[in-house]
């Protein structure tokens, strides 16, 4: 069977909306895939993937490393060793993927495909370019299928994670929780801790058990949330791994979460999500995908498109906007959609008819894809 290198450098959530277009790839070769160090807890997770290699690359992520001359060497080293037949790099709208096919061609890969709007000389036998309008989950997969991929036949093509997943019983609550999750892997995107404090009392006050998730960065800040939570908050921050995370998202009620990994995640096991999404990129390109969602916060705002890491604007109004009462009514609503039980991944029996649209006072509400079908590894 032919091997093949795929590259997605990015974060745990760039690298799970990637994940159809891997299983695409892995229908007609062995796909080991090449992560960031911050993407390869959920490469490890995916369906598909043979093996996952990791590179710290200086030309992606939130804060970058220098150059590393022997670091580069040392990687084409291992990719020649390795003897793949083609690669595929994946990036966002935005990246080059230049670099990357640059040393894959060092390494001697005779095919690399990527979507590059910049001139790539040699460095790419299919230079795709993407279509207009398509979720970064379709966007991978076109390109996946400009590289000779295609999903089986009964695979819906939506971020999926491995299963089983890890036990969490001992972690979360009896019944019915929403996970709050008021951090992000880029500030612009995440809550302010008054914010998302308000929104953990006012979940509480309705009855809620609370359950808040945040990385091993974020316990203060999820400490601050918890503490304002009534009838108690359970705190998790910086005590799960990813798995152990997904496990508890697949668990809850419906997840509330800023645009960042843990929103993609709560999708790739089916939970609803309600998505604080701040408009620094286009929702169309990034909200939760394959899942009934609820979208807050102003699209409008002055940060659109801005692609700003830190919040331009006083206040983070686009998000601090959003009201604890829309946040409750866009709960009540998806928490409908979940089904009876709240044990695992809930998902409509292959061939039954998809989840109904969600009705929410919300500026917009998400359609659901078609039904679901498992992937496994």
């Amino acid at each position: 069977m032919r091997r093949l290198l795929a590259v997605r450098l990015d974060n745990d959530g760039d690298v799970l909306v990637t994940g159809p277009a891997l299983r695409a790839l892995a229908t007609t070769a062995e796909v080991d895939l090449l992560a960031s160090p911050a993407g390869a807890g959920a490469a490890r997770l995916l369906p598909g993937v043979a093996d996952v290699l990791v590179f710290d690359a200086p030309w992606s992520g939130f804060a970058p490393p220098p150059v590393d001359g022997a670091a580069v060497e040392s990687l084409v080293r291992t990719l020649a060793a390795r003897a793949y037949d083609a690669a595929v790099v994946f990036t966002s709208f935005h990246q080059s993927p230049l670099p990357m096919a640059l040393l894959a061609r060092m390494a001697g890969i005779g095919f690399v495909a990527a979507t590059s709007e910049d001139y790539p000389g040699s460095l790419l036998d299919v230079r795709h370019r993407r279509p207009e309008g398509l979720h970064e989950v379709e966007a991978a997969l076109d390109l996946a299928r400009a590289a000779g991929g295609e999903l089986a036949a009964r695979d819906d093509g939506r971020p999926a994670v491995r299963h089983p997943l890890p036990g969490v019983a001992h972690l979360v609550p009896a019944r019915p929780y929403v996970v709050l999750h008021p951090g992000a892997s880029v500030p612009a995107r995440a809550l302010l801790p008054e914010h998302a404090a308000a929104l953990a009392a006012a979940l509480g006050e309705a009855g809620w058990p609370v359950v808040v998730t945040g990385g091993p960065g974020e316990r203060d800040l999820a400490a601050r949330v918890a503490a304002c939570g009534a009838g108690g908050v359970v705190n998790l921050a910086g005590r799960t791994e990813l798995a152990e995370l997904a496990a508890v998202l697949a668990g809850a009620a419906c997840v509330v979460v800023g645009n960042t990994g843990p929103a993609h995640l709560a999708a790739a096991v089916g939970t609803p999500v309600v998505s604080l999404f701040s408009p620094v990129v286009p929702a169309e390109r990034w909200a939760p995908y394959g899942v009934p969602t609820v979208l807050l916060g102003d699209q409008h705002a002055a940060c659109r498109g801005s692609r700003a890491r830190a919040c331009p604007l006083p206040g983070h109004p686009c998000l601090s906007g959003v009201t604890p009462a829309e946040v409750l009514d866009a709960v009540a609503a998806l928490a409908g959609t979940r089904g009876p039980s709240h044990a695992g991944v809930v998902a409509p029996t292959p061939g039954t008819a998809a989840a109904p649209a969600v009705t929410a006072p919300a500026p917009a509400v998400m359609t659901p894809f078609p039904a679901r079908t498992e992937a496994t590894a």
